[in-house]
Order: structure tokens, then C-alpha cells, then sequence
């Protein structure tokens, strides 16, 4: 069943008596491979001797392909394929996605280095001194979602109430990424949240920053957020009336100044605290430990497959690569244990979650159009 996943895998990850080898198919994307193999050896850092034999296929793409509606019925046996995102109509085995160790094509250092330069720069500037303005900063052209975005950006004729701001990549690295800090743009009062070609990795930094996050709703999730709940940790975006939708949140934060500082708050709470490293490792060891329990077979290195470990890594390694897998290496064992593993949801339960999401949604769907139902009457 594992190979039926090789289709679209970009490599095999196989780890026999806590030795890690890869079997490569295809180059990712710039550095994905690379810092999502490099993320798996230092969790076997992290808990040395811990994680079973397992076999696994990984998909470094963005969007998801395992389609839950080509895989119905008991025996229907849906091919395991681990990546960084999936929707609800996916069957995607969610993982933590390659820029925790490190994004060295946009100089984008180590989460856990990011996390404190972020938090830092949350001290800068109070929320109620930030510029009362929803800011975004990206790259508009990776999919329709993004350019119809832009369109929401303050003109002579409209304002939005937004702040929007290209991103060239290749610009920025010619200039030594002198205007792409992330840690100096938790200036506003509101940022924006859009997906690019599926989630994007630009979503733990945004809710990090102290802002209240608006959340342009999509059907993407990554490993986390799942765990944020709609007006208790950010804002929810209609994602087909943009414009009026990110006015209205910014009017609305602007007259509640407390609850929408509260909302960002929130936010950056739950990354500050509950997206800690030693959690994402622990979550990575869970889901591992969780998929081999369900292999049928007993895992065996692949023929063609190479053997992994930080050194061999890194050694060869050079510049920006070198200094995050550096930055990020585990130096030593965790001294505690993993986390323990809450009892699975009943269904009931997840219902309660979903309704209350949808609640939330709902209530600021209906604040909203009483705002503009009130705002036309008073221009008639």
C-alpha cells in the first residue's frame, strides 16, 4: 500500500532500528526536501531510541491529491501520503512543513529562533500606538485567491481599509532582505491571512504577532490549526467578498478595541506557547509512532536507499543552508518524556467544535451585513 503513494512523492523515508534512510523520487521545491528530512533526523535527536521502524511516502508539493471520494467503502485502502496540508475532502497525512528548520531561499531562520525575534518585536510597538490599518505583504501571483486580494489595496477611489504590499523574492535577496524581516512587521493593528497555491507557511508568523490576525477563510489546514478557534483567536474573511469583508473587521476592531486586542492576543498566546519546538516534536513523534502502528509489514531498507544523519547532512551544506541546519540542530536529548496523548474525540464532540466554529462565522457574517445594510441606508 505504501508504494501506491510513490505516484506523487517526492521521497521515501524509512527508519529501521532508529536509523534513518531515503530513497529520493523527485527535487522538491527549492529546499523543502532537504529541511523536512533534516526536521525528521533531529527529531530522532530529540527522542534518540524512541520511534518504531516505519515506512512512509512524503509529497512536498502544496496541494493535496489523495481524494477521499476515490476511496469509499471499507476495503477502499486510501495510500498513505504524508505533507504540509489537506482540506476536507483530502485524505493527506498532515506534517509540519520544512520552514520549522528553516526557509533559506527567503532567509527566514529557524522557528524556534523566529519565535523570539517575533516576540521581540511584539514589544516595539503597543497595539493601540499600531497603525489602525489591515496589513498584508506577499506575493500576490502564486494563485487567483492572492491577486483578487490585491484588489482590496487603497486606492483613489476605494479604501478597504487595508494596507497591501508586493513581495519579490528576488528583489529582496538582491537587497540582503532588508524590507522582509518578520520581526519588524508587527506594526499594525490587524494582518491578513490569505492561502497561496493551498495553506501557506506565512500563517504561524502572521498569528504571532500580537495583531488580530483576519483570516481569509479556506479550506486548507496545516497540523495546528485546528486547534484556533474563530473570534476567540482570529477574525474570520468571507473569501469571495473580500473587500467589504476586511473593511468591516477593521471598522469593527477599530469601535472594539479591547475585544480585538484580545483576539490578537489570543493568537500569539497559542504560538507562543502551544507551537513551542518541543511541541512540534511532539506531535511529529506521535504521528509517527500512531502511522507504524498501522503498517501490516515489518519495514526494510529499500535497495536503492541512502542512509541519513545530521552530519552528512550539513558537512556538505554551505551558506544559508549550513547556518539554519546549524541553528536548528539538536544538540542533546530531550530530559522529559513526550506528551501524553489525550483519549481520541468522540464524534459528538467534534460536532460541538464544528458548530461552534460555524456559530462564530455566522455571528460575524450577520454583524456584517447589518453594517452595510445600515451604511447604504444612510447614503440613500
Amino acid at each position: 500500500m505504501v508504494e501506491r503513494a510513490r505516484r506523487t512523492a517526492h521521497f521515501r523515508l524509512v527508519i529501521v532500528n532508529g536509523t534513518a534512510y531515503v530513497e529520493r523520487y523527485r527535487k522538491s521545491l527549492q529546499t523543502r526536501d532537504v529541511f523536512t528530512l533534516w526536521g525528521i533526523l533531529q527529531l530522532l535527536r530529540w527522542y534518540p531510541g524512541r520511534l518504531p521502524d516505519l515506512d512512509l511516502m512524503f509529497d512536498c508539493g502544496d496541494r493535496p491529491v489523495v481524494r477521499s471520494r476515490d476511496f469509499r467503502g471499507p476495503n477502499a485502502g486510501p495510500p498513505p501520503l504524508f505533507r504540509y496540508c489537506s482540506d476536507g475532502n483530502f485524505m493527506d497525512i498532515v506534517f509540519p512543513d520544512w520552514s520549522f528548520w528553516g526557509w533559506a531561499e527567503t532567509n527566514i531562520r529557524p522557528w524556534e529562533s523566529m519565535l523570539e525575534l517575533i516576540k521581540e518585536g511584539n514589544k516595539r510597538i503597543k497595539w493601540k500606538d499600531r497603525v489602525p490599518y489591515a496589513y498584508w505583504r506577499g506575493n500576490p501571483y502564486v494563485a487567483p485567491t492572492r491577486g483578487d486580494l490585491m484588489k482590496c489595496n487603497v486606492s483613489d477611489k476605494d479604501d478597504w481599509n487595508t494596507r497591501l504590499y508586493i513581495q519579490d523574492w528576488m528583489q529582496e535577496s538582491k537587497k540582503g532582505y532588508n524590507h522582509s524581516n518578520l520581526e519588524d512587521q508587527c506594526t499594525h493593528r490587524f494582518k491578513i491571512y490569505t492561502e497561496g497555491w493551498a495553506w501557506s507557511v506565512s500563517e504561524k508568523y502572521i498569528l504571532a504577532c500580537d495583531s488580530m490576525t483576519l483570516f481569509i477563510r479556506t479550506p486548507f489546514y496545516d497540523f495546528f490549526i485546528r486547534g484556533m478557534v474563530p473570534l476567540q483567536h482570529y477574525w474570520p474573511i468571507r473569501p469571495y467578498s473580500k473587500c467589504t469583508s476586511l473593511k468591516f473587521a477593521v471598522e469593527w476592531g477599530n469601535n472594539h478595541t479591547q475585544e480585538a486586542q484580545a483576539i490578537g492576543k489570543a493568537a500569539s498566546n497559542f504560538i507562543q506557547e502551544d507551537l513551542k519546538m518541543e511541541f512540534v516534536y511532539d506531535y511529529m513523534f506521535h504521528l509517527l509512532n500512531e502511522y507504524a502502528k498501522l503498517l501490516k509489514f515489518k519495514p526494510s531498507i529499500p535497495p536503492t536507499a541512502s542512509e541519513l544523519c545530521s552530519e552528512l547532512m550539513a558537512c556538505p551544506a554551505i551558506g544559508t543552508w549550513k547556518k539554519y541546519m546549524v541553528e536548528s540542530l539538536v544538540k542533546s536529548p530531550s530530559d522529559s518524556t513526550p506528551c501524553i496523548m489525550p483519549p481520541p474525540y468522540d464524534p459528538s464532540d467534534f460536532r460541538v467544535l464544528f458548530d461552534t466554529a460555524g456559530r462564530s462565522i455566522k455571528q460575524v457574517e450577520q454583524w456584517e451585513n447589518e453594517f452595510w445594510e445600515k451604511l447604504n441606508k444612510i447614503k440613500q
